[in-house]
């Protein structure tokens, strides 16, 4: 087996060299990296990992703990951050906590204990657990997708945060929704106490009040970010004396659910009602309507969580910072437009001139159709 001074002599360099140019711990000129990478390619030289721990105290490997497994969101996530992982040359081992703040707890506590680097985690609901593990042990980690309020002395976050912007585009399906008449609009909300909840509800809200219409407690719902939570949630939203004529569904899993309860009840969309969601995935276009969403660069949030990691690794003692992402609005059919080119645009703050554009005679016709109901004002 080639040992790294046989690399050296192949290569004509020092086995320090040698070292800096695989550990990446000290700039080398071009033409000694190719050098010493092309020794390592012929004579077939692989690091010795458990060694070079030992010497450096580190692993190279970094641990995530994602409800992968319960939420497709995720494991998109999970490509980025293992493709980001393996560019700067780190391994990866993940943990599912189930979105439990106990099992949370536990699965952080076993990655710490195969002596990771430091962490990605997309907290609980209730992550008061998992912040003073990370804490007492001082663990290097970064939260991803849901941000936690834990502001440090300074008033900034007291760890590293990497997400998605919520409120605005979820305030932007609303105004869209109410721009084509809705007057009563439902949202299916995910499980309280994460901040992608709270801030889609700010975002509804708002949206509503940028339309004029107001708040009623009646119309939303949460479906606990699942799909069967989303359909027993749009289900209740049906059973009201005085229905909502457009939902928006809160993520992906809860979508799923809503159709299925529409489906359940008969009703077609966006024929008997209108339908908006936040999160795309892979087959959305597929449905019959195709489905107009909010589009997470979930890939890229998961590579960005790691590039903040690493900087992190390299400068334990700088201040902590909230990364946000932006989100794009694909604009399909499920909300009553007509057929046109799909398109993905990032989101602005809702004004009338920025909506979609559609012909005054589909929004008289979406507009009489919702009147023959007898639920648009």
């Amino acid at each position: 087996m080639a040992t790294m001074a046989d690399v050296a002599r192949s290569a004509g360099v020092s086995v320090a060299t040698v070292s800096h140019v695989l550990n990446g711990t000290r700039p080398v000129l071009p033409h000694t990296r190719q050098a010493v990478l092309d020794a390592v390619e012929e004579l077939g030289y692989t690091t010795n990992t458990l060694a070079r721990s030992l010497v450096t105290s580190r692993t190279r490997s970094i641990g995530l703990a994602v409800s992968a497994i319960s939420n497709p969101y995720f494991t998109e996530i999970l490509q980025g951050v293992e493709a980001s992982a393996l560019e700067h040359g780190y391994s990866l081992l993940i943990a599912d906590p189930h979105d439990d703040p106990e099992h949370e707890r536990k699965v952080v506590q076993l990655l710490h204990e195969r002596r990771v680097d430091g962490m990605i985690v997309a907290p609980s609901a209730d992550p008061r657990g998992l912040l003073a593990y990370l804490e007492r042990h001082d663990v290097p980690a970064v939260f991803l997708d849901r941000l936690v309020d834990a502001p440090a002395a300074d008033g900034g976050p007291r760890f590293d945060q990497v997400c998605a912007d919520n409120a605005e585009p979820t305030s932007r399906l609303v105004a869209h929704l109410a721009g084509l008449g809705h007057r009563r609009i439902g949202l299916v909300a995910g499980r309280p106490g994460l901040s992608t909840t709270s801030e889609r509800i700010t975002g509804y809200r708002s949206g509503l009040a940028f339309a004029g219409l107001p708040y009623d407690e009646r119309l939303l719902v949460h479906g606990d970010s699942e799909s069967a939570g989303g359909e027993q949630a749009t289900a209740a939203l049906l059973s009201l004396g005085v229905p909502p004529t457009a939902l928006v569904t809160g993520n992906n899993a809860m979508t799923i659910g809503a159709l299925r309860a529409l489906r359940a009840r008969g009703l077609s969309v966006p024929g008997d009602i209108a339908l908006c969601c936040f999160d795309d995935f892979a087959w959305a276009d597929l449905f019959s309507p195709r489905l107009t969403a909010i589009a997470q660069p979930s890939k890229d949030i998961g590579a960005q969580a790691v590039r903040v990691l690493l900087e992190r690794l390299a400068e334990p003692d700088r201040l902590a910072r909230t990364v946000r992402l932006p989100s794009a609005f694909v604009h399909r059919t499920s909300c009553g437009c007509p057929e046109e080119p799909m398109r993905s645009e990032h989101p602005q703050q809702p004004q009338q001139a920025q909506q979609p554009q559609q012909s005054a005679q589909s929004v008289q016709s979406a507009r009489a159709a919702q009147s023959e109901r007898g639920t648009v004002a």
